[in-house]
């Protein structure tokens, strides 16, 4: 995986590199971040030069509060949590409990969020941070396409660090004095602890089988999976 630097826009960074059984995740392909609202001018000009398909995975109220500031390129908004984000911080929802609510409530939003990376081209994923719906759906189809599972982990855990200091004191602030007695509200904004995502995809596998399972009882069909992996993987160096 590569961080990426485009100006405006914090943890981005490109997944390719991640090996798979029998070959790499290509470089270019599939690419994720946080929200595209502060991107300048210039880092909108070269995202848009190395993006053909953004896939915005923010509720309604997100976007309208913070509108994505590049344009002319093909975007698909997606909403992947059903009900407010808010609602996750006023119930104290740990980071394993949000996740199983996403595999179990938005499976058909995650199936044809990797319909659009199954297309080919170049897609960026993003959420609010980058961190929980777009951590998910980037494992998923990671998964899916047979990538080492300890580089998957490794990659969402990566997050952490790539939040700004300075965005996550004040976040930190602000919800443990309207959360005093919450357990969960700063994992939930501030963390990627690799162990969550270590035990989604155990989760995975122990109730459906496998990622490529859990996504055809999604919807996904056979034919589908293979276009992911097509979109997705160099074979053994060569275009897969």
């Amino acid at each position: 995986m590569i961080v990426l630097a485009i100006d405006g826009v914090w943890n981005a960074r490109d997944v390719g590199g991640i090996p798979t059984a029998g070959g790499r995740v290509a470089a270019g392909r599939l690419m994720r971040s946080a929200n595209l609202a502060g991107i300048t001018s210039e880092g909108a000009r070269e995202l848009s030069a190395h993006v053909d398909h953004i896939v915005d995975l923010r509720a309604d109220d997100e976007v309208a509060m913070e509108p994505s500031a590049v344009q002319g390129v093909e975007t698909t908004h997606l909403p992947l949590f059903l009900g407010s984000v808010a609602s996750f911080f006023e119930e104290d929802t740990s980071l394993d409990d949000l996740y199983t609510h996403l595999l179990e409530q938005s499976g058909a939003r995650l199936v044809e969020a990797l319909r659009i990376i199954a297309r080919g081209g170049r897609t960026l994923v993003h959420c609010t941070v980058g961190k929980d719906r777009t951590g998910v759906t980037i494992a998923l189809a990671l998964d899916a396409v047979g990538a080492d599972r300890e580089a998957i982990i490794a990659d969402y855990a990566l997050t952490e660090s790539q939040l700004p200091a300075e965005r996550n004191r004040r976040i930190t602030d602000y919800l443990r004095s309207q959360h005093p007695d919450a357990q969960h509200v700063v994992a939930l904004a501030t963390q990627s602890p690799a162990a969550v995502m270590r035990a989604l995809l155990s989760s995975i596998d122990d109730q459906w089988g496998s990622t490529p399972d859990y996504l055809r009882a999604q919807g996904m069909t056979d034919a589908e999976l293979a276009a992911l992996r097509s979109a997705l993987v160099d074979v053994d160096g060569g275009q897969g």
